[in-house]
């Protein structure tokens, strides 16, 4: 398996062009404080995120289509609907062998409180080319959320931790599963009734590759991620990550991409 890079140094003689890159991790291990300050603004932001895209009103995103679809068929609030599916895909995290965290927690509690208050902060724009523009930040800034809370190796949420999982199990790239996951559960959401706008295709086609670009991108390094005797760069296996390193969204987001 392809080592990965610290600290800036050059590739091993033998990789080749079209070897997978490697990820390149601080020198240092983040502190617990930095580490906190990063998840919670990466659950903020998150929850920003979503008003910022419902303000532009032109499309809510696949999971939102589907929890809408559900209430027309059953009657359900959305609200608790929302709730019900969190916990349904949960249970997809035990052949996964994830384990929620605090983060897992605290997903639940501050994303909703933080896009509330985004739905009162955020106007909403009449012209057209403004609402794609907001929606379009929303969309990047949702990437940038989760690649913040998810780095900082909390625990993801329900759905992004069936992500990483899926990611770890099958070795697939993460804009692959991500962009799958999202597409199922925007075909699901459609046949049930749900609401679908060309903002959500767009969603459902975007996150996977920018949220494949963020998690590595703010991906902390933990203190026992690479023990070193000194600060000078050095190559670290990932299989020794991985024995160290149970759950599977910590163990991908240590390991290279392709």
């Amino acid at each position: 398996m392809q080592p990965i890079l610290v600290s800036g140094m050059t590739p091993p003689a033998g990789t080749g062009a079209g070897a997978r890159e490697p990820l390149r991790l601080a020198s240092r291990p983040a502190s617990p404080a930095r580490r906190r300050i990063q998840l919670l603004a990466g659950l903020f932001l998150y929850g920003i995120a979503i008003a910022t895209m419902m303000q532009a009103t032109i499309g809510i995103e696949p999971w939102d289509v589907l929890a809408q679809g559900i209430t027309l068929r059953t009657g359900i609030p959305f609200g608790l609907v929302t709730n019900l599916v969190g916990a349904v895909v949960l249970l997809f995290w035990i052949p996964l062998r994830q384990r929620p965290g605090i983060g897992t927690v605290l997903n639940v509690l501050l994303v909703g409180p933080s896009a509330q208050f985004g739905l009162w902060a955020i106007p909403q724009p009449d012209q057209l080319w403004a609402r794609i523009l907001l929606f379009a930040a929303g969309l990047v800034l949702i990437a940038v959320a989760s690649g913040l809370y998810i780095g900082a190796h909390y625990g993801p949420g329900p759905r992004d931790g069936l992500m990483t999982g899926l990611t770890a199990r099958t070795g697939r790239p993460i804009w692959l599963v991500r962009t799958g996951i999202e597409a199922v559960v925007l075909l699901v959401g459609w046949l049930l009734g749900g609401n679908v706008g060309w903002g959500t295709l767009a969603y459902a086609l975007c996150i996977g590759p920018l949220v494949h670009v963020a998690i590595p991108l703010f991906a902390l390094r933990l203190p026992d991620a690479a023990p070193a005797a000194d600060e000078d760069a050095r190559l670290i296996e990932p299989d020794s990550l991985s024995r160290r390193r149970e759950p599977a969204h910590e163990r991908w987001a240590l390991s290279p991409r392709s």
